[in-house]
């Protein structure tokens, strides 16, 4: 049930990118992520934000600027998952140098 739950939370291609970007900057606007997380659409972006948000993995801030800027960052039970997506990063590093070896 537990691994059920969690695959629920964190499926799809683009969360774990969304997440370790995250990591990495403080906050980062909306503009800014779709320049890190190379290959993701505005709506897909929106959509896999929306999600993290409501499971609050992450934070929205609305600032009161012209034009209004909104600002995300990954929250403290966000900062959880640090440990998982360095080694899930770990992992597939030494799998893509497993996969080119065996195909020398």
């Amino acid at each position: 049930m537990a691994i059920k739950d969690t695959m629920e939370i964190l499926s799809g291609k683009w969360k774990f990118h969304i997440l370790g970007t995250l990591t990495l900057g403080d906050k980062l606007r909306f503009m800014d992520l779709m320049r890190e997380v190379d290959g993701i659409g505005s709506k897909m972006l929106s959509q896999e934000l929306q999600d993290l948000e409501m499971n609050h993995l992450i934070s929205r801030t609305v600032l009161n600027t012209k034009p209004v800027t909104v600002e995300y960052q990954i929250t403290d039970f966000g900062k959880t998952l640090v440990p998982i997506i360095d080694e899930i990063a770990k992992w597939g590093i030494e799998y893509r140098n497993f996969v080119y070896d065996k195909n020398k």
